[in-house]
């Protein structure tokens, strides 16, 4: 038998990792064609598909949320479902349910229905307008992948990811997430009304005659290899030092959090979100072709990764506190010369 010489391993892992390169160039090109305008929303979006991270989007009603996501899984070749969380949705409705049916010996017998959460990608639709109940039944599915009921843990297909829409909270009829549940999400992307050229853009696009010209660039298997390669992106000791920093100072009561922290806000970040934080610029920086992250990396995810995990108290939301300007400027400072 023959060896394979370690040149010719490298060989064939680098024209892998342009391979997986071209095809992310790909579904994001195939995603343009039908989503119009929010490249960076698209952009963070997969993202988070790299980091293996879920994804909350918010925004107001016909901004194109849902579109995006059923474009995302359009375009990365992955098993979709959706669900359109209500008041009256229960948990079962989400996870799947015990049903009796008849078996070949004419008795019947409980049988494990699955529910749409069986999915590669899941969409969950206003998800702040279920109740707390319903919402938590997503919790162990998007920490560990898994689906528990009639005392059997299932695993759920690979990758799995949870792509969620909220409408904003002063709107009628939602309900605050669980901070629970809204830390288990890497990203919290505002999605902002469209400007007049791709509002105008939209219009010619929708209106008319064309057709969906959106194709499949990417597989499941693609996105698994992905996900391996962001992992292995190398992040100076300096950095990740310094990000631990940056999140000690957003907690208040701690030793070196910030004068405005101690006053204004709740709770800082917590340990997965320094994770989350340095994961999601592993992936920006493998999206913008560059072998290691940079601060610019971190300055990029670092208001979709950590806007909805900081939060203010009261005395904060009297005061009007911008939080997205005070992680920048805590961020400026922990950075420091890097």
């Amino acid at each position: 038998m023959t060896a394979i010489s370690p040149h010719t391993q490298a060989e064939d892992g680098a024209a892998q990792l342009a391979a997986l390169r071209q095809a992310l160039v790909r579904t994001r090109a195939s995603i343009a064609t039908t989503v119009i305008g929010q490249q960076s929303v698209v952009d963070l979006m997969l993202i988070a598909l790299m980091a293996g991270g879920h994804v909350l989007l918010e925004g107001p009603p016909g901004v194109g949320k849902t579109l995006m996501v059923r474009s995302l899984a359009r375009a990365a070749g992955l098993t979709f479902s959706r669900v359109q969380f209500t008041p009256d949705l229960m948990p079962a409705d989400i996870t799947g349910a015990s049903v009796l049916v008849p078996g070949a010996d004419g008795r019947t017998q409980l049988e494990f229905r699955k529910g749409p959460i069986f999915a590669q990608l899941l969409l969950a639709d206003e998800i702040n307008r279920a109740t707390p109940r319903t919402q938590s039944a997503l919790l162990e599915a998007m920490q560990e992948g898994t689906v528990s009921a009639g005392g059997t843990t299932m695993d759920l297909p690979q990758p799995f990811f949870v792509l969620a829409t909220q409408n904003p909270i002063e709107m009628e009829g939602t309900y605050t997430l669980p901070e629970a549940q809204i830390d288990r999400f890497l990203f919290r992307i505002d999605v902002p009304y469209p400007d007049q050229d791709v509002l105008t853009g939209i219009l010619t696009a929708t209106t008319g005659t064309e057709k969906d010209k959106l194709t499949q660039a990417m597989t499941a298997s693609d996105i698994i290899a992905l996900q391996g390669h962001v992992r292995s992106v190398p992040i100076a000791t300096a950095i990740q030092q310094a990000v631990a920093r940056f999140c000690l100072a957003t907690q208040p009561g701690g030793e070196t959090a910030d004068k405005d922290v101690s006053r204004y806000v709740r709770f800082g970040v917590s340990p997965r979100g320094a994770q989350s934080l340095v994961i999601s610029a592993k992936a920006h920086a493998f999206m913008a072709d560059r072998n290691h992250v940079s601060v610019a990396d971190l300055r990029a995810v670092l208001l979709p990764v950590m806007r909805h995990r900081v939060q203010v108290n009261f005395e904060g939301r009297a005061a009007n506190i911008d939080i997205d300007k005070l992680l920048l400027r805590l961020f400026d400072q922990t950075m420091g010369k890097l």
